[in-house]
């Protein structure tokens, strides 16, 4: 997510069970930001026709539920939401198909898409009077550089997670999903409709330019190895991130990398800092507010064995390293947070 002024300004976010989810709904309290919310769905492309629809049809009041991902995070037909996906898949249909790259760079060029999605950004800050657009992408880790052609004003943040918990979280998101599509399949053609390929029966890695490491990691979750899979797939991605990083000056300077441990653990700190990047001012009530909303939940913990976290460490260190995670993997009983 991201902000900053601008006539059309993208604010994206990636990075999934990071914390992403708490720093959208955080960022969409601020009145210059207009984003997706879940009454969007399923008319996202025309959103302006569709919301003065909405806006003439009476509604009763509706309660907030928790959300599928049973993570606490409560939420209503006016929530904040991703669904961006549907739009790039639109015009990009190749971009979940893990034989190829997913990559979108400086090199890429799509006069329709960039067009339309102009035009859809502008008709979102219209019906929301909002002057900033503010949107959770978490395929847009390897679009990073396409977007920032083509919104040289853009601001990334970025949230990233220590390994250990980051896997148990994809682990567990991943079981959660599997057992809910198999009980309704509907739920399945649902995710594959609005994009959303991280977890579940049609579960698709990001494939950041390295074909033979995807294949390495389908086929150790083929064979029911998760641990090693999900830890491979960590390094894929974050070397991808750390990499494009280092080569690009314009991009490091647009991103803003958030450790959920840091978030958790300094959250008036990390808010100050966020909101500076993304040039938004609020009042302090509000800041003070969003700050105290922070908290690092403890529903679950990772239970790996010694043989995994080793694997898990073995693998990741090289590239956590970058992102300033020194220490040893934790033990499978030692206390912290998640979300």
């Amino acid at each position: 997510r991201s902000c900053r002024n601008s006539r059309i300004p993208p604010r994206i976010a990636t990075g999934s069970r990071s914390g992403s989810t708490v720093l959208l709904e955080i960022l969409s309290q601020f009145e210059d930001t207009a984003t997706h919310r879940y009454k969007d769905y399923p008319l996202v492309f025309t959103p302006y026709l569709w919301n003065r629809f909405l806006d003439r049809v009476p509604t009763k009041e509706t309660e907030a539920v928790e959300r599928t991902h049973r993570d606490g995070i409560m939420i209503t037909p006016e929530s904040p939401e991703a669904f961006e996906e549907i739009l790039w898949m639109a015009f990009f249909p190749n971009l979940h198909d893990v034989s190829r790259s997913s990559v979108l760079d400086q090199r890429t060029s799509n006069p329709t898409f960039e067009s339309f999605y102009r035009d859809h950004i502008r008709k979102l800050l219209a019906i929301r009077s909002g002057r900033r657009y503010l949107s959770k992408g978490n395929y847009n880790l390897t679009r990073l550089e396409y977007l920032l052609k083509l919104f040289p004003d853009a601001r990334f943040v970025i949230p990233v997670r220590e390994p250990v918990w980051h896997i148990a979280s994809l682990i567990k998101q991943h079981a959660l999903l599997c057992e809910g599509e198999r009980r309704n399949p509907r739920a399945l053609e649902h995710m594959r409709r609005v994009g959303h390929f991280e977890f579940g029966l049609d579960r698709r890695p990001v494939n950041a330019g390295e074909g033979a490491c995807i294949d390495r990691i389908m086929a150790l979750w083929d064979s029911g190895n998760e641990v090693e899979g999900w830890a491979r797939y960590w390094s894929h991605v974050h070397g991808y991130l750390a990499d494009r990083l280092d080569a690009n000056p314009r991009l490091r300077d647009a991103s803003l990398l958030i450790r959920f441990e840091d978030m958790c653990r300094a959250p008036g700190e990390i808010m100050r800092t966020l909101l500076d990047h993304c040039n938004l001012r609020g009042p302090d009530t509000l800041v003070d507010r969003l700050t105290q909303s922070i908290r690092a939940p403890s529903y679950y913990k990772p239970s790996f064995s010694q043989e995994e976290l080793e694997t898990i460490e073995r693998l990741t260190q090289p590239v956590a390293q970058w992102f300033g995670y020194s220490r040893a993997a934790p033990g499978p009983r030692e206390a912290g947070s998640a979300l």
